[in-house]
């Protein structure tokens, strides 16, 4: 058990000294995921759609927009690219 702790106190180290490393923009082996956000208001009212009218229509629930909106929460991977479906094509989202 002992080895176990120390291989994971080292791999922990070498991480965050890796972290650091990206951070001050050295040369590393690290990735970034960017996720691109959505401007969900925009894309509402580019529809011309109330916050209840939207969320009925595309299935998410009204807390879950108002949040959006309001920047307390940010949509995952999944719903961000459904909410680019839906500002490219709303018409097949809501009927699918």
């Amino acid at each position: 058990m002992e080895d176990a702790k120390t291989t994971f106190a080292a791999d922990l180290i070498a991480s965050m000294t890796e972290a650091a490393a990206h951070a001050r923009g050295d040369d590393t082996a690290a990735r970034e995921h960017v996720i691109e956000v959505p401007d969900v208001r925009a894309i509402r009212e580019a529809l011309g759609l109330s916050q209840q009218a939207f969320a009925s229509a595309y299935r998410i629930p009204l807390a879950t927009l108002k949040g959006w909106e309001q920047g307390r929460r940010h949509p995952d991977a999944t719903a961000s690219a459904y909410l680019s479906v839906i500002a490219r094509m709303p018409d097949a989202a809501r009927e699918a």
